[in-house]
């Protein structure tokens, strides 16, 4: 079985604080090892603190309840070296963390963002 990388939206819609899932992207994450970059949960945390996102649960928890599905992905120098060769066609850096290790891992990603098309990389959101 393949991995796919999560996007924070795409998780956010998989724990039911997003917008629903659309069929293809629910059918890649029931198929495939799901990924999360530990970029997710570190700006859930600051969008939480913010008053931008709205949580029924700590971040602790909703991650401890979705580790028998998901893996976290760390952010490695080999990412760090991928984002920094990555043009600027997107602006916020977790999506652009996401992406380097997208590239870097050659993982598709589930995610509505359309900028990430501008990238070479795999998005998956239908």
């Amino acid at each position: 079985m393949s991995n796919i990388l999560l996007d924070t939206n795409a998780f956010l819609a998989m724990i039911d604080v997003g917008k629903p899932l659309p069929k293809k992207a629910y059918s890649m994450i029931e198929a495939r090892n799901c990924l999360l970059s530990i970029a997710t949960p570190w700006e859930m945390c600051i969008k939480h603190s913010l008053g931008k996102l709205r949580l029924t649960a700590s971040i602790e928890e909703i991650m401890q309840n979705h580790d028998d599905i998901l893996t976290v992905l760390p952010i490695e120098i080999k990412h760090i070296q991928q984002l920094s060769a990555l043009p600027h066609h997107h602006r916020d850096p977790f999506d652009r963390i996401i992406i380097a290790q997208a590239i870097a891992e050659n993982l598709p990603v589930v995610s509505s963002d359309e900028a990430f098309d501008a990238y070479d990389v795999e998005r998956v959101w239908e």
